[in-house]
């Protein structure tokens, strides 16, 4: 009987807005590739203003990566809150009011994965509102079904309301 765990497929966004951006961002791939999994591939980076936060919030720097990956969802939660909080981030958003941070990590989709637990939301659950999310996932996954809205990213990126400017700041795909 084979043993080995299946190897599940993860799509994850980074966000950052404090510090040396491109160091967080680089600091947390670095231990998502070794606390969780093989990173497949890498968006750029892309500069954002700060979604639903005061205006003079500093930007925000997100990617979108790709992951393969054995952790279950939870697993995979408890890995990427791990590395959050080994980062320096100190504080989680609550109740739709959100804070600056060294690093935020989001599992976006897993496989074709619905999970709806009280501690974790697969798909993401607002990823449709957010060009941040949106399009550095479409630069990786374009053609990737989000398997509530029976839509592909590309096309849930066409048709967001989202109007926060957002432009591509890094290429980072040689270092995955």
């Amino acid at each position: 009987m084979d043993k080995r765990k299946n190897k599940h497929i993860v799509y994850l966004s980074l966000g950052t807005n404090l510090g040396n951006k491109a160091k967080n961002i680089e600091d947390a791939k670095r231990l998502i590739k070794e606390h969780a999994g093989n990173i497949l591939n890498c968006s750029n980076i892309y500069k954002t203003e700060a979604w639903q936060m005061n205006e003079k919030t500093p930007v925000f720097y997100n990617i979108a990566l790709a992951l393969a990956t054995e952790l279950s969802p939870h697993e995979l939660l408890e890995v990427t809150q791990s590395i959050e909080r080994k980062l320096g981030r100190k504080e989680k958003s609550l109740n739709n009011e959100y804070k600056n941070r060294i690093i935020d990590i989001d599992i976006l989709l897993m496989d074709n994965l619905i999970l709806n637990t009280e501690k974790l939301t697969i798909p993401h659950p607002l990823m449709h509102k957010r060009n941040f999310v949106l399009y550095p996932l479409n630069e990786i996954a374009k053609d990737v079904i989000h398997p509530v809205f029976a839509k592909t990213i590309n096309e849930l990126k066409e048709n967001s309301c989202d109007i926060l400017n957002i432009s591509t700041l890094k290429q980072t795909k040689k270092d995955k």
